[in-house]
């Protein structure tokens, strides 16, 4: 996230910044933390204390004199920068609204830094807000470590947003942002955002975490669990006896190579577990109750086919194990686990399971900077789970999967409202607009570029793109250089474009001549954005073609999708020409129907003008009354 600095910059001047990507050479690093946590929770008081080692590795080429944490819960306070920014915007989220100003102060989240040391000194900190910020006793140099350790309290709010306590569906601890969480550092410096309401950017790491509860409490969330002979409530190993004690229980867990760690804790809550073949092992934690026991009970079969298609059509899922625990307040994403709420009908519950699930590519695995990128998040998120959803229940159908998406960003496009998708998370003038250009225009994004490069060719390049850069925060170039490697065309254009602009697409096709055996049809560009043009005829036979016209600038042409259809690939069209005019070596007579991009791949804004029915323009011709 950007320091102070940055976020004063003028969009012109950031949109440069967003799409600088740090190349992938020898010159390439990311931070590393290791952190070493010990908490004891009090379920009366809903406060805890904590210890916290981090180990912290500067791999940058930069001499550090600073350092910076988030202090997530002390956005849940009146007055915060999340309350006033709830209070003033124009379409406030309903599960925030004016809540957080109402908060007394035993329902306020806090974290309070207790002590704070770098390799054994005491250094000095100051607390604004959501960050906290460390002065070094000594600067971090490059290539070196160095050892902070901290002693902190918190207090969990009562839930307003994601953590918190107590939630709408009775789940007693949604323990997410609940750590001081070291901010991470990369080639754009520091990303100190405050919490205003967005989503979260972290530094790589291991977790060696040990939650000390109530033992009535389950507790489940991200990484493995160390001590399950020691615990019982489901996750105690076959035949072991477990003796409930009155002492506090002691859960223990380790998570590798993530960049969070999430936990929920309930008395009441049931754990059943499902085994991916040749995959990890999901684990179910919920409150069971005669509504939602039925659905709960059929989630597993579906998550397990869900898994198994993602893992091999993205790219592999990397861990052992993944959790779908009933807890915050909608859906909501954290390595190796999910906090989703749970009384919902069957299809509500499968649907935000798997969106939830594909987010441990492209949140949890991939880890773009959510503040700068949330669209190649929720957006590759929202594309994915699509088409798994249509895959569960929709296999044979060739309905566009992503028809919702497109609504969205069409009703976007269309309100004099849309900003560019490199407006800043924190910054969208609305909820609505950040949502739509996020979750819809980010979707459309991949599914128009499928039309650019074609279909089988983006599916190897988003296991590619998998592959090349989990565990990395891939930026938007990072993206698309991945992209243009594997389909051989030249994709600056679109990127620049789709994301850094609000430019739209439409095409028309302006006249349609005959000339004896030929027809000469002229196609024009309407709006603002140039795209390749996939013209399709079908003839009164029966018979159908394709007319290819690629861009110029992409420097080449995607291979056949189709192969039962004949493509006539046509000279490139350079994008400075308004019009482009294709013969068809066939009379105006025998061609039944012309059109644009049938397949609805391509966001055209204004579909009216893509297609011409030439039997009844003709008709209209001869009898200009009809």
């Amino acid at each position: 996230m950007h320091i102070y600095k940055r976020l004063i910059l003028s969009y012109l001047l950031l949109i440069p910044v967003l799409g600088m990507a740090q190349p992938k050479s020898q010159s390439y690093w990311q931070q590393r933390a290791e952190y070493t946590m010990e908490i004891d929770m009090d379920v009366k008081t809903h406060r805890f204390n904590g210890k916290q080692k981090l180990v912290y590795y500067n791999n940058s080429p930069d001499t550090l004199n600073k350092a910076y944490y988030h202090l997530y819960f002390n956005a849940f306070q009146p007055g915060s920068m999340m309350d006033v920014r709830s209070l003033n915007i124009e379409d406030p989220d309903s599960r925030v609204g004016s809540r957080i100003s109402q908060l007394k102060d035993d329902e306020i989240g806090y974290q309070h830094i207790k002590s704070l040391k770098q390799d054994g000194k005491t250094v000095t900190y100051k607390v604004e807000g959501t960050i906290l910020e460390v002065r070094l006793n000594k600067p971090i140099l490059p290539g070196s470590k160095t050892t902070f350790e901290m002693e902190f309290e918190a207090q969990v709010p009562l839930q307003v947003r994601r953590s918190g306590r107590n939630s709408a569906e009775g789940i007693a601890y949604s323990m997410t942002q609940w750590y001081p969480k070291l901010s991470e550092y990369d080639y754009l410096g520091w990303h100190t955002n405050p919490y205003i309401g967005r989503e979260f950017h972290g530094v790589w790491g291991d977790f060696d975490v040990k939650i000390t509860i109530d033992p009535s409490y389950t507790v489940g969330g991200t990484g493995y669990l160390q001590n399950p002979d020691k615990i019982g409530h489901g996750y105690q190993k076959a035949g072991t006896e477990i003796k409930q004690s009155e002492k506090p229980l002691t859960w223990h867990f380790k998570a590798p190579n993530v960049h969070d760690f999430a936990w929920a804790a309930d008395p009441d809550y049931k754990h059943t577990t499902a085994q991916v073949p040749n995959g990890p092992t999901l684990h179910f934690i919920y409150q069971e109750t005669e509504e939602n026991k039925e659905n709960w009970e059929k989630l597993p079969e579906f998550m397990v086919k869900a898994m198994q298609f993602m893992s091999k059509n993205f790219g592999k899922y990397p861990y052992d194990q993944y959790s779908f625990i009933q807890g915050g307040d909608g859906g909501m994403e954290y390595p190796m686990a999910t906090l989703i709420t749970g009384n919902r009908n069957l299809n509500s519950l499968i649907g935000v399971s798997v969106h939830e699930m594909v987010h441990s590519w492209y949140q949890g695995v991939l880890a773009t900077n959510e503040s700068l990128y949330p669209w190649m998040d929720e957006g590759f998120t929202s594309y994915a789970s699509d088409v798994i959803m249509k895959h569960l229940f929709d296999p044979e159908s060739d309905r566009n999967a992503h028809e919702g998406s497109y609504r969205g960003y069409f009703f976007m496009a269309n309100s004099g409202q849309e900003e560019p998708l490199t407006t800043h998370a924190d910054q969208y003038h609305s909820n609505r607009s950040y949502g739509i250009n996020s979750y819809s225009k980010g979707a459309v994004f991949l599914h128009q570029l499928s039309y650019i490069i074609g279909q089988e060719t983006f599916m190897k390049g988003m296991k590619n793109y998998f592959n090349t850069w989990k565990f990395k925060h891939p930026t938007s170039i990072d993206f698309i250089r991945v992209m243009e490697k594997t389909s051989g065309i030249q994709l600056d254009w679109y990127l620049e474009k789709f994301v850094y602009t609000t430019d739209q697409i439409d095409y028309g096709i302006r006249t349609v001549v005959g000339d004896g055996d030929a027809t000469y049809v002229t196609l024009e560009r309407i709006g603002e954005m140039m795209m390749p043009i996939d013209l399709y005829v079908e003839y009164e036979d029966g018979s159908k073609e394709i007319y290819y016209i690629p861009l110029r600038i992409m420097r080449g042409a995607k291979e056949v999708e189709n192969t039962q259809i004949q493509r006539m690939n046509k000279e490139a069209w350079p994008w400075t020409y308004p019009t482009y005019t294709l013969k068809i070596n066939n009379a105006a007579s025998k061609i039944k129907n012309i059109e644009i991009d049938p397949t609805d791949r391509m966001a055209d804004i204004d579909r009216s003008n893509n297609s011409m029915d030439l039997k009844s323009a003709m008709k209209a011709f001869e009898d200009p009354t009809k």
